[in-house]
């Protein structure tokens, strides 16, 4: 049994060696705060053209990243905010309209690959979320149903986009099984949450 128990201690080094390898991820990021949403294939914009109430609709962003209507045709609007949209459609219809004022809501939120949070291995529900200011990894977790029983939540770790690929890790057996809101972290658009398979 000597044996076996150096295999266990191996591997359990091995473990902690891998989690502090990357440092934990900050609680609070600046960039989220100043954050601003980007649409993409799947959202469904709401057009307004004031006084003008015939020019105004309801579109789906198409999975090409553009939009169609009778007086706008195939305008890109992927990875763009919902201003600079208003203002790409008032200067589509200055042609037909005197001085058009447009505002622009997304009423169906996707938005686009590179910025929204996916989250891979063991997690109830993998997925890809739109990303949302101020969220945070425990939202992300209730989204996806929390960790399967087979989960290594501690050494789970961020894949962060915004920083070239910097790994950083995150506790989430702590924060869901413990209640430690101290382990509870801000997301950025574009992160990747990775969660192991634990030791059988």
């Amino acid at each position: 049994m000597q044996w076996v128990r150096r295999v266990w201690l191996c591997v359990l080094c091995a473990s902690l060696w891998g989690c502090a390898s990357y440092p934990p991820a900050p609680a609070t990021v600046e960039a989220a705060a100043s954050y601003d949403y980007l649409v993409g294939p799947g959202d469904t914009l709401s057009i307004s053209v004031w006084r003008n109430p015939e020019l105004s609709m309801t579109v789906p962003v198409r999975p090409d990243g553009k939009i169609s209507s009778p007086l706008v045709s195939d305008m890109v609007v992927q990875g763009k905010s919902a201003k600079q949209i208003a203002q790409d459609v008032e200067k589509a219809l200055s042609a037909l309209v005197r001085d058009p004022v447009v505002s622009v809501v997304v009423t169906n939120f996707v938005g686009p690959y590179s910025e929204q949070v996916r989250v891979v291995g063991e997690a109830a529900k993998p997925q890809a979320l739109p990303f949302r200011q101020k969220m945070t990894v425990l939202d992300v977790m209730i989204a996806v149903g929390g960790l399967t029983d087979f989960a290594d939540g501690n050494s789970a770790t961020i894949v962060r986009a915004a920083d070239g690929g910097k790994r950083y890790s995150v506790r989430l057996h702590d924060l869901l099984k413990r209640g430690d809101i101290g382990a509870n972290v801000e997301m950025l658009p574009g992160d990747i949450l990775i969660i192991p398979q634990g030791l059988l």
